[in-house]
């Protein structure tokens, strides 16, 4: 989907990491929410609540998620799930765009 139509869109912006993370928040009609951001270069670990569907517009990152080992490489046009209640982190390689959907 390269657009929404008839949403809600909250004017603050959520800013985390001295600005190196930002986003906006997205409300739907339905009550599902979402995320569009962008992340710059840098390393960050967050925490969910809810699970969470990254879906990554552009850009390239390396992703550990909860459980895991090993770091995947994710680039533009690619996504990965996180789980309810987790942490995750994130290597962020180049300015990476990215939609977070909320899946409560």
């Amino acid at each position: 989907m390269a657009e929404f139509k008839n949403v809600t869109i909250v004017k603050k912006a959520n800013v985390y990491f001295d600005g190196k993370v930002t986003s906006r928040t997205v409300l739907f009609a339905d009550g599902t929410k979402k995320t569009l951001g962008i992340m710059l270069p840098g390393e960050y670990t967050f925490n969910t609540s809810d699970p969470e569907l990254m879906e990554i517009f552009s850009g390239e990152l390396e992703v550990l998620l909860p459980g895991a080992k090993d770091w995947q490489r994710i680039k533009g046009g690619e996504q990965f799930k996180v789980p309810a209640k987790s942490s995750f982190s994130l290597k962020i390689k180049a300015l990476t765009d990215y939609c977070c959907s909320f899946l409560s």
